[in-house]
């Protein structure tokens, strides 16, 4: 059981979880702002596409600390999160696969998205 002189800190400790997911989902990694997305429908299913990217991004910045640990600052904090770690790989992973479409079909598969 969590005492009184604890239940602020526990709150705040499930908060910043959030606040980092908003995070990433805004300035620190998927610019979710840029897109002015505002249709109900389609903003809740960028929201779960982000959010599976999100997941994806940070499994894969745990792998690779796993791999290769972070390294820490110091003040003790790592230089990167998991998040971002994982994120940055996975954009060198996936961008070169960009040119390897024929022209229009980049194009195509953002238009389906935009319709789903």
């Amino acid at each position: 059981m969590v005492s009184e002189a604890e239940a602020p800190l526990s709150d705040y400790g499930l908060r910043w979880g959030i606040e980092t997911l908003f995070g990433a989902l805004k300035s620190r990694g998927f610019c979710l702002e840029a897109t002015h997305v505002v249709a109900e429908e389609r903003l809740s299913r960028l929201l779960a596409l982000l959010a599976i990217a999100f997941c994806w991004a940070f499994a894969a910045g745990v792998w690779l600390s796993r791999q290769t640990p972070l390294k820490l600052k110091k003040h003790g904090r790592a230089a990167v999160s998991l998040f971002r770690r994982g994120l940055d790989w996975l954009r060198r992973l996936l961008l070169p696969l960009c040119g390897q479409f024929r022209q229009g079909d980049f194009q195509d598969a953002l238009q389906f998205l935009s319709c789903t």
